[in-house]
């Protein structure tokens, strides 16, 4: 028995069918690497030397060779010689406990089979293979990452691939981690919070391996599509709007949630009014990936407003806005100048949770807490561009009615003309429900048939942005192959957000207790109604790509560029009623995710090919419509194209309107927007002012400077753009 293991032929034939299972003639002899007219007698004489000494058998009915229980006992004991002939006094291995460990190749099996689910004797024999590697390599310092790519390196090598995903490491390089650890800032001076991006990183490569079909995945690493805020993919919902009424009557019980938390009752004046809308967001910014919106949010103070000073409704304000700006990200106020009719019946909730009459009945309180908080954030953004929260004013028939309205109207396009910071949206007509976001996200009353259940307490699920001049660059100017492609891309992306809302439906209880709590049957949140919004990105540049003209130079590029958002609009309604969900195409600011694609795009179709924005170092892909004031005007042609493109687009689009350098009037915005609105039926759109802002002077100019105007210095200066500032990765 020892003269039979003494040859390596032999004891490499033992370890095969140990190894492998039963394997015939020809595949001994192929996996030796022998020759079957050279090596033939020598093989032969090995064979036989081992079914002599009872070592192996041959299966009559496979024809092939196998183990017998001596052969296994004899592989076992070569195994422990070999172990006791390589391993050292003791292997240590670090491990994710961050504990020192002796190795044990029993651990390897048993994570194989727990992390894989790999068959218990497949597992045992990876495991002894990867013992058997790691003891003749001579390592002296293992850890567990390093066991791990050495398990991950064999199971590539068997052709065990579906094993090997399922056992990747989540994490970061160290390079990728020290590069993180010397980050200064962000853009616009924004602290890097280390935990929190590693920790992104992390979920970030879950999902894509884990939780995504590996066509979806694929699409997003490679840039045909792209899944905002992958990394709270299956975490969080992308926006949400609160409905302020719920928590001035019930208050916050925070105790549903962690019972370590104090509950508090409904609010008894303004000031705890305040508080507890700035609470609520507070807790909601740990469940919520980006934009959250307080609607109707002067109506819903207003009972809370009766009868306090002025000066003391502005200085509750005033703290309001500063701690949000401090502590909470990415807060849209939605502002009534005067209050709408299906608001005015409803009944209003006051002090201490109590019914105190109908909205209605605080038309002046309500106009009184709009024209303070205006005024708050002209002088908070006095020096410095305040960028939270972005107020949204609702444009309505009753605004031009009322004296008071048109005070406030001329209020808010000071504050644009000054610092472009409201956002308008028309609520006229069939949009008279609507809720917008600052994101341009809309909700309107056209899901349920209930503007409330619709608008509040929703919001939006998630979104994947489609990268529209990808498909006309494979496309190759085929009319046919381009919607075809689009087809693909579109099924895609509604079957990644189908996934989100099913792990939110899931998880939702455990993972948001804030939005999810129960409060007499009832769940805040209604996860049920919100939108899932499929994004377009780069459509002027997909159309110029294909036709070689612009939308706003050639009637049939325009037409192009009409037939593909109503092809988007026509296949989302068809998918959303066949699912019963709300299925949105949308066009929002995104500079983050329009970057990444055009850069992709770039890599592989060159720069020659690819029509993009920016510069070759910046490029980056259309998300927003910008219009450009000439002499006070918007140029008509341009206002034709945006008003054919919005329709299509009910899930939200943004329309950029440039100030420029110069100073305008507020009577001349307001002239503007009324014309818009009125004329050509833009429903949601902002002013926008591209400053400059010197650290050392305290102070900000109009326009993207490169030295300070007052004390010439080129470091201090950071620049503020609402298109670099729309920034949803």
């Amino acid at each position: 028995m020892l003269k039979a293991v003494s040859s390596t032929v032999r004891l490499r034939i033992l370890n095969l069918l140990f190894e492998k299972g039963s394997l015939s003639y020809t595949e001994l002899m192929s996996t030796l690497k022998m020759n079957p007219s050279r090596d033939a007698g020598r093989f032969a004489y090995h064979l036989k030397f081992l079914l002599k000494t009872d070592l192996i058998e041959p299966d009559v009915k496979t024809k092939k060779y196998r183990l017998t229980e001596l052969g296994k006992m004899i592989v076992g004991v070569t195994e422990e010689i070999e172990k006791k002939a390589f391993k050292p006094k003791r292997m240590l291995v670090r491990t994710s406990r961050f504990a020192l460990e002796e190795f044990d190749r029993s651990k390897i099996a048993d994570s194989l089979i727990k992390e894989a689910n790999m068959p218990a004797d497949l597992a045992q024999k990876v495991a002894r293979e990867t013992e058997r590697r790691l003891l003749k390599s001579k390592t002296r310092y293992l850890t567990a990452p390093l066991v791990r790519e050495v398990v991950n390196a064999i199971l590539i090598e068997k052709d065990l691939e579906e094993y090997r995903h399922k056992l990747t490491r989540l994490g970061l390089p160290v390079h990728d981690v020290t590069a993180i650890l010397t980050v200064k800032g962000k853009a616009l001076g924004e602290k890097v919070n280390i935990c929190e991006k590693a920790g992104k990183a992390v979920l970030e490569e879950y999902t894509l391996l884990n939780m995504l079909p590996r066509d979806i995945a694929d699409a997003h690493l490679s840039g045909s599509i792209h899944l905002n805020n992958i990394s709270h993919w299956i975490l969080k919902p992308s926006e949400i709007v609160h409905d302020l009424r719920f928590f001035f009557q019930k208050g916050l019980n925070l105790e549903k949630t962690n019972s370590v938390k104090h509950s508090y009752p409904p609010p008894k004046n303004l000031e705890s009014a305040l508080s507890t809308a700035f609470s609520v967001l507070l807790c909601s910014a740990e469940e919520v990936s980006g934009e959250q919106t307080l609607d109707y949010f002067n109506v819903f103070l207003a009972p809370f407003a009766r009868g306090v000073k002025c000066s003391e409704v502005k200085e509750a304000l005033s703290l309001f806005v500063s701690n949000l700006n401090r502590h909470v990200n990415t807060v849209s106020l939605g502002l009534e100048l005067a209050i709408p009719g299906f608001i005015a019946e409803k009944q209003a909730f006051g002090r201490f949770g109590r019914t105190v009459g109908n909205y209605g009945d605080f038309l002046e309180e309500s106009q009184l807490i709009a024209s303070m908080l205006l005024e708050v954030l002209r002088e908070e953004s006095a020096h410095k561009p305040l960028l939270n929260p972005r107020p949204v004013v609702k444009m309505r028939p009753e605004t031009l009615r009322d004296e008071k309205a048109k005070t406030l109207l001329s209020q808010t396009h000071l504050l644009a003309a000054e610092r472009g910071m409201p956002y308008f949206a028309d609520c006229s007509g069939k949009t008279q429900y609507g809720v917008f976001s600052a994101s341009g996200c809309r909700l309107a009353a056209d899901f349920r048939g209930d503007w409330e259940i619709d608008t509040l307490r929703t919001g939006c699920a998630g979104n994947v942005t489609i990268n529209l001049p990808r498909v006309a660059y494979e496309a190759e100017k085929d009319e046919a192959k381009f919607f075809e492609i689009l087809t693909e891309r579109i099924e895609m992306a509604a079957r990644a957000l189908e996934i989100k809302y099913r792990a939110l439906k899931q998880r939702g209880i455990d993972l948001l207790p804030f939005l999810m709590q129960d409060v007499d049957g009832d769940r805040y949140f209604r996860l049920e109604n919100t939108s899932r919004l499929i994004c377009l990105v780069g459509l002027n540049e997909a159309v110029e790509a294909f036709h070689g003209k612009s939308i706003y130079e050639t009637g049939q590029a325009l037409e192009f560029a009409g037939k593909i958002t109503r092809y988007v609009l026509d296949f989302t309604r068809k998918v959303g009623k066949r699912r019963g969900k709300r299925l949105l195409p949308a066009i929002l600011p995104n500079f983050g995710a329009s970057m990444r694609l055009a850069r992709l795009d770039i890599e592989r179709f060159g720069v020659a090919k690819v029509r993009f924005l920016g510069t070759r170092e910046k490029p980056f892909y259309s998300t927003v419509s910008r219009l450009t004031l000439q002499n006070g005007e918007i140029p008509l042609e341009r206002l034709k194209v945006e008003q054919k493109l919005q329709e299509p687009h009910v899930g939200g689009r943004l329309t950029v309107i440039e100030l420029g350098e110069i100073e305008r009037l507020p009577d001349e915005l307001v002239s503007l927007t009324q014309r818009i609105i009125d004329k050509h039926g833009l429903e949601f759109f902002t002013y926008n002012r591209n400053l400059t802002y010197c650290v050392n002077c305290k102070r900000s100019w109009f326009g993207s400077l490169h030295k300070c105007p007052s004390c010439g210095t080129t470091s201090t200066l950071t620049s503020f753009s609402r298109i670099e500032q729309s920034n949803i990765v």
